[in-house]
């Protein structure tokens, strides 16, 4: 059974998103405070965590630092604020997804799904190579001029897409079915958002923009 850890100071809302995913067969801790988030996701193992911003003790940003230094468990930010400076600050922080309240209780259920399901859905064991750029399937790991560099789980998928398909001129559709799944419930902006972050981490040189289309990675 997947775990599920919730970090919410609102009763209600964690009592509202643990009826909607325990009907759906996960099994849900709660977390009131940012301090006991942290206390009670480094005690036990789980799956996928749902995080808000404006905590008691430490904040949400902080949360997530912290678990990031730790794990790439999927993080999906859960926030009453719903800026696009927030939005774009909590992808720096890796997370995978961003809720504006007041949400619905069923997307959410549905996002939690697919990040479940996409976690870890790459098996090949051989190493993916592009000029500089090799790719672990095996440890999920990826190097640009021999250095590490650190990935998102969906940063990671979105990148080996890439090299499966270089060369390949990608619409931002195809890209979004391909690497967050047809029943994904967004739209091509997370494309754009996802890329850039990427661009930032490995570079300009590999992902060229296919002008009113998508994108294409190598030559």
């Amino acid at each position: 059974m997947k775990k599920i850890l919730v970090i919410d100071d609102e009763w209600k809302i964690r009592k509202l998103i643990k009826d909607y995913l325990v009907r759906e067969g996960y099994s849900v801790a709660e977390a009131g405070d940012g301090q006991e988030g942290i206390d009670m996701f480094f005690q036990d193992m789980y799956d996928l965590v749902i995080l808000d911003i404006m905590l008691p003790k430490i904040d949400g940003w902080s949360v997530c630092r912290k678990i990031r230094s730790e794990s790439d468990v999927p993080i999906i930010m859960l926030t009453a604020r719903a800026d696009e400076s927030d939005q774009l600050f909590g992808f720096e922080l890796q997370t995978d997804e961003y809720m504006v309240k007041p949400f619905n209780p069923k997307l959410l259920v549905a996002k939690v799904k697919v990040l479940l399901r996409r976690d870890g859905k790459v098996s090949s064991n051989a190493p993916v190579k592009y000029r500089d750029i090799v790719i672990d399937t095996l440890k999920r790991e990826v190097r640009l001029n021999d250095e590490v560099i650190e990935l998102t789980p969906k940063e990671y998928d979105l990148l080996y897409f890439f090299l499966e398909n270089k060369g390949v001129a990608l619409s931002r559709e195809k890209i979004l079915n391909s690497v967050w799944g047809w029943d994904y419930f967004g739209d091509s902006r997370t494309v754009d958002t996802h890329i850039k972050r990427l661009r930032r981490k490995i570079g300009n040189d590999y992902i060229s923009t296919v002008r009113g289309f998508g994108y294409k990675f190598g030559e």
